[in-house]
């Protein structure tokens, strides 16, 4: 009888141990904090690019502790804010419609991209500041095998240029859509316009000269 008493308490209505429904309500609790965590670094380096742990901390509704149990140092929670921003950034561009012209195709994907970087230039600027600058590159790589993707579908079907590597491509969008970026934080282009802009000048630098 004890024995079953014993089992008994530790087993809920449904039969399951009580201790196992504990360990998964920490799990969910810890899951939970750290999604709100990486939700208000974005907004709050959206509102002050210079916001401390703690103001971070505060928009997650956590205490600071809270915050340094899932992130012991502010490069390692501005790096998982940006590992958490490109990941549904990728799911995006994973619905860009990339078939048909290639300059075309090439065109919708700048947009889209243009988009999510522009939602995100708080937090990459902080991460320019707090981590090295080729970590930041790696983090970009699933988003730029997409343009690589299609930069060399369009050099095989003679819509870009042949004469550089794709690489060069790649390194010359990255450039310039983060140039623009920079253009509209010292406020001489507008996120409006930076699409455009980009557009143009990456279509007139990948353009096969036979072709023009």
């Amino acid at each position: 009888m004890t024995g079953a008493r014993a089992d008994g308490a530790t087993r809920g209505a449904g039969g399951r141990p009580a201790r196992g429904r504990r360990a998964a309500n920490v799990r969910a609790d810890a899951q939970r904090n750290r999604a709100a965590i990486l939700q208000a670094t974005v907004d709050t380096l959206r509102k002050d690019p210079d916001a401390s742990v703690a103001q971070i901390a505060a928009e997650a509704g956590v205490g600071r502790m809270t915050l340094y149990g899932h992130f012991p140092t502010r490069p390692e929670l501005i790096e998982a804010a940006l590992i958490d921003s490109l990941d549904r950034g990728d799911a995006v561009l994973r619905d860009v419609d990339l078939e048909g012209d290639a300059r075309e195709a090439f065109s919708r994907l700048i947009t889209v991209s243009w988009v999510l970087v522009d939602q995100s230039r708080a937090l990459l600027a902080a991460a320019q500041k707090e981590l090295p600058p080729g970590r930041i590159r790696e983090l970009h790589e699933k988003a730029e095998a997409t343009h690589r993707d299609l930069l060399e579908r369009g050099q095989r079907e003679g819509a870009f240029r042949t004469d550089l590597p794709v690489s060069w491509l790649l390194t010359t969008t990255h450039v310039v859509i983060h140039g623009a970026a920079d253009e509209i934080a010292a406020g001489r282009l507008t996120s409006e316009d930076a699409p455009r802009f980009i557009d143009t000048t990456l279509q007139a630098a990948f353009a096969n000269p036979a072709q023009t």
